[in-house]
């Protein structure tokens, strides 16, 4: 056995129980720990190396990667892949899938094979549907693709989706929040957080629902290069809310591409002490060298050094 075995698929070993795969982000996140994810961008390249060398600065300070799936609309390495050469060596890989780019045929045989191959951990990200998440579930639980065919042996796999507590309306956010956990996802990974009264509002609400006993919820941070750059994803990027004094903060700054560190470190501390938060999901596009002083910095895993490929045995 290599790796983590935690995230190795051996069908024939029971699943602990509660849990719906062997995956590592899971048993982390049932035994109670404060979570980090963080996002790896494909590389546009066959090389394997080149996914190796971008996981490589995650070492020690993230729990599991995910490996996106055609951003920015643009063809890249599959997230199938990277998450397959993810958890050749060991470590925990989340693969993100996307509706936009293929048909239900595929993603299923996706999914399948994905599973097979160890990965453990599936985002779907659907906008505010459930389709995907449906789609998924059946073949875990139900032993069938969406045919009706049946399948021989299921993908255990642990299931997430995607939330935006920070787009207007905010009332109805955390409503849309419990229909795609009634639709089967066990952890969620928010849009960008950089207004805690907005994700303390929404929080509490989701804890009032009962939503934060059904699935683990992870909070989107990410390090803002300048006042620039902030104000190009408030207004490009659908759903992320930037606050003035967080731009204003960037712009007297001598150093803002530190300063959007301190912001980013400020902000994990702020949610770890947020009732019903599980963790927090790293988006740190072209700045991935910065998480681990980021995560450092901020203290939030309190001593915990995450598995990774070649850590010394204690």
């Amino acid at each position: 056995m290599t790796g983590n075995e935690f995230d190795v698929p051996e069908y024939s070993r029971p699943l602990d129980a509660g849990h719906s795969s062997h995956g590592h982000l899971e048993k982390l996140l049932r035994d109670g720990h404060f979570a980090v994810t963080a996002e790896l961008s494909p590389p546009d390249s066959a090389d394997p190396q080149e996914v190796y060398r971008r996981a490589r600065v995650f070492d020690g300070y993230v729990d599991a990667i995910n490996a996106t799936d055609g951003s920015g609309a643009n063809c890249h390495m599959s997230s199938v892949a990277v998450c397959a050469l993810l958890t050749r060596v060991g470590y925990s890989a989340v693969m993100q899938v996307s509706c936009r780019d293929r048909n239900r045929i595929s993603i299923q045989g996706d999914v399948l094979g994905a599973a097979a191959m160890g990965v453990a951990n599936v985002l779907c990200l659907t906008g505010d549907g459930v389709t995907l998440l449906n789609l998924i579930r059946e073949m875990r639980d139900k032993c069938q693709f969406q045919s009706g065919r049946e399948i021989s042996q299921p993908p255990r796999l642990f299931l997430g989706g995607a939330a935006n507590p920070f787009a207007p309306p905010l009332d109805f956010r955390p409503h849309r929040l419990a229909k795609k956990i009634a639709a089967g996802a066990q952890f969620i990974q928010t849009q960008y957080c950089y207004d805690i009264d907005r994700l303390k509002t929404y929080m509490a609400k989701a804890t009032d629902l009962g939503l934060t006993e059904k699935a683990f919820i992870l909070i989107g941070v990410g390090p803002l290069a300048s006042a620039r750059a902030a104000e190009w994803i408030r207004t490009h990027v659908p759903g992320v809310h930037i606050p003035d004094a967080v731009i204003a903060r960037l712009a007297s700054s001598e150093n803002p591409k530190q300063e959007g560190k301190k912001v980013c470190i400020e902000l994990i501390q702020q949610i770890h002490d947020i009732k019903g938060v599980s963790g927090v999901h790293i988006m740190a596009y072209r700045q991935e060298e910065a998480v681990a002083d980021i995560i450092q910095q901020s203290n939030v895993l309190e001593g915990r050094t995450p598995w990774y490929p070649g850590m010394p045995v204690q």
